[in-house]
């Protein structure tokens, strides 16, 4: 496993680090509490030391999933939480805050971020000011090591910025959904700004577990995602047959290939997630391979395929 600087705060995180979205269980399909736990511990076991929750997963219960499993080995791991777009007052980015480190069973925070921007999902609209600020108060009580936000423009970064350090941007980031690069990227790189790329294979396609027929369960969100709509499905499954010979020759999964595509790239760690033990502990292991930058190149190629075609909205699903 390779590890990397946190931004400014002194935090070395790994590469891939684990996303738990899924062990709330809410908005997907087929999740058991076992299984996620067993997933979170076999992905610390592979060499994963940065799990990434929010408190919106569930209502808490990610958070209180991930808790449990990392109990024993607290000090030895990154938590990263979020504070969701309807709880940014102050009060209410406190009131959060503790419920997290309850639900995480911790006195602290490694990484506290900013979900959405202000205003998202129909909530008021609050100051990015009077949320930094309160992040900034909560730093300095150790109650949080850092902030982070999530799903932010490069002008709402600059406006964070105004009022406190930002160390970490989480935006939806992958072979097939790379609209950051023109927009947030470049600003996080000047910024000395780690990027999470969260939804680094896809929700799942990129793993090529979904054939040119799939249907989703009822009550998976995935359903909503642009990637799965018509039009865009077919380049996929075309990108796919592509990409399919280059992981093959390096004895990798398509999975770990398009992880592998993530961390190659400067200022970039990849957040990936886990219904199994087995899953977790394959995506730790795309860590310890390396590619040529031939192959790199032709995979950078194929998944423009994908991209290029789509809009310039940044949100991945349709709400």
């Amino acid at each position: 496993m390779e590890f990397r600087m946190l931004g400014t705060s002194g935090i070395k995180i790994s590469s891939i680090i684990m996303g738990t979205w899924q062990a709330g269980k809410e908005m997907w399909v087929g999740i058991d509490d076992t299984e996620s736990t067993k997933a979170i511990k076999a992905a610390y076991d592979a060499g994963t030391t940065t799990f990434d929750t929010a408190e919106v997963y569930g209502d808490g219960h990610s958070e209180k999933i991930l808790g449990n499993a990392l109990q024993n080995v607290r000090d030895n791991v990154v938590i990263a939480t979020k504070v969701f777009s309807n709880h940014l007052s102050r009060q209410q980015v406190i009131d959060a805050c503790h419920r997290s480190l309850k639900n995480l069973n911790t006195d602290y925070i490694d990484l506290y971020q900013i979900h959405w921007p202000p205003g998202s999902f129909g909530a008021k609209h609050v100051p990015l000011e009077e949320t930094m600020g309160t992040l900034n108060d909560l730093k300095a009580q150790d109650k949080i090591r850092a902030i982070g936000v999530s799903n932010f423009s490069k002008s709402q970064m600059e406006t964070a910025a105004k009022y406190g350090k930002i160390d970490s941007l989480q935006p939806p980031y992958s072979l097939f959904w790379r609209q950051v690069e023109t927009d947030a990227l470049p600003y996080c790189l000047e910024n000395n700004i780690m990027v999470l790329a969260y939804s680094s294979m896809a929700q799942g396609l990129l793993t090529g577990k979904f054939g040119p027929d799939h249907q989703f369960a009822k009550g998976d969100h995935r359903f909503r995602n642009k990637l799965f709509q018509p039009d865009n499905y077919a380049r996929v499954q075309k990108a796919l047959e592509k990409l399919r010979p280059i992981a093959n020759a390096n004895n990798i999964t398509l999975g770990q290939l398009a992880l592998l595509w993530i961390i190659s790239r400067p200022g970039i760690c990849a957040v990936a997630g886990a219904r199994s033990a087995e899953q977790a502990a394959q995506n730790a292991a795309a860590a310890n391979v390396r590619l040529s930058e031939q192959d790199l190149a032709a995979v950078d190629e194929i998944g423009k395929t994908v991209t290029d075609p789509l809009d310039d909205d940044p949100v991945m699903w349709k709400w």
